[in-house]
């Protein structure tokens, strides 16, 4: 008698047991099967139950990162060496630079800041220079310059090979502030990359690298600026972001009497690299004429009741100092204080700045420009 009670007992502890095993587990199973999912009876069994995943934690070394990155853009850095000509000059030579370069092709298309070249313009009397290209894998190359953009200041060298490894372009227009990135550089005599990595702080839309007070329409404008101290050592070199594409390219230019470092967003070099490859970066348009690009802060001090376009302005207030004699602005009849909002219909905004539309057009090419004065809006034609 007493063992049947055992197993009666033993029974009914394994019935319970797993009916509790069913009910917790198998039917919410089966409930979420694409098969069962139709029984009611199945769907309430699974009500009130939370099912967790197992998951996984995963560590990330922050150093082993940044490696990455740089191995994925470092191969695509060149050492640019810029010498005299031995035939140049007589006496006394102006020495030799070493500059930072990014392979953009892989036939050997160079491109760098122009600053990170000896060129021999402004020298008197004038100095002819050679270029040797230095690779990452430590092969050499003659270079010849292949162009000079005006706009950018970007310039381009070309070398005679094949199968170079590229820099890989990012969406600037994706890059954030507070971002990290990384810059290389590679302009010393030992021909090593260096490093720099920090923080993308912002974009200044209203940076014009003209270096003047006031903007030029023929000189890029809105850059980016990083929270660390760019050398003339990166100059010319690239910026990546942490998935190894170039969003930006180091430039340089004086203001103030100081160099001022920025970056040169992706895509207004591949804008740039674009045009060197079609061969036009001699047919950059001229349009002659200082402007304040307005912005809210700037039309709320001064009682303008746009926030957007180009004020053609003289600190001075003497027409002559705002539009240059004898440029197209002036034959056309551009006037101070006149408000450029559009150019062939295409308005001009912070982002899309004046300087950013002038550069899609070519020199002699007839536009009209939408403007502004005394309230009144007006279309003046301008011959490029």
């Amino acid at each position: 008698m007493f063992k049947k009670l055992i197993i009666i007992l033993a029974i009914i502890l394994v019935s319970g047991f797993s009916a509790v095993l069913t009910d917790r587990y198998l039917f919410p199973y089966l409930a979420s099967t694409r098969v069962f999912s139709k029984y009611d009876f199945l769907k309430k069994s699974a009500e009130n139950v939370t099912v967790i995943n197992k998951t996984e934690q995963v560590y990330v070394k922050e150093e082993t990162s940044v490696e990455k990155v740089a191995n994925s853009g470092a191969s695509s850095v060149v050492n640019i060496i810029s010498y005299p000509s031995a035939d140049s000059l007589s006496g006394a030579k102006p020495g030799y630079k070493n500059g930072t370069g990014i392979i953009t092709t892989s036939d050997g298309l160079i491109m760098t800041f122009a600053s990170a070249l000896n060129t021999g313009t402004g020298i008197v009397p004038a100095v002819s220079y050679k270029y040797k290209v230095m690779a990452s894998d430590g092969n050499a190359y003659d270079a010849e310059l292949f162009g000079m953009d005006s706009w950018s200041g970007l310039a381009f060298l070309k070398i005679n090979a094949s199968n170079l490894p590229v820099v890989s372009f990012g969406n600037s227009d994706d890059a954030k502030p507070g971002e990290k990135i990384l810059a290389i550089g590679n302009s010393l005599e030992s021909y090593g990359n260096r490093y720099f990595s920090g923080v993308l702080s912002s974009f200044n839309a209203t940076f014009n690298l003209g270096g003047k007070t006031l903007s030029v329409p023929e000189k890029m404008e809105g850059v980016f600026e990083a929270d660390f101290d760019l050398e003339e050592n990166f100059v010319g070199g690239p910026v990546l972001d942490y998935s190894g594409q170039m969003i930006g390219v180091v430039g340089s230019v004086e203001k103030n009497g100081q160099a001022a470092y920025f970056e040169i967003p992706s895509n207004k070099v591949k804008t740039v690299l674009e045009k060197a490859l079609r061969k036009e970066l001699d047919q950059n348009a001229v349009l002659g004429a200082y402007y304040v690009p307005l912005t809210k802060t700037y039309s709320l001090a001064n009682g303008i009741s746009r926030e957007s376009g180009a004020l053609i302005f003289s600190p001075s207030g003497q027409n002559g100092l705002a539009v240059i004699a004898g440029s197209p602005a002036q034959k056309a009849g551009l006037r101070l204080g006149d408000i450029v909002t559009a150019m062939d219909g295409e308005e001009i905004t912070l982002k899309n700045n004046l300087a950013e539309i002038l550069y899609k057009h070519k020199k002699g090419k007839e536009i009209e420009l939408t403007v502004i004065r005394e309230g009144n809006e007006i279309g003046i034609k301008v011959s490029l």
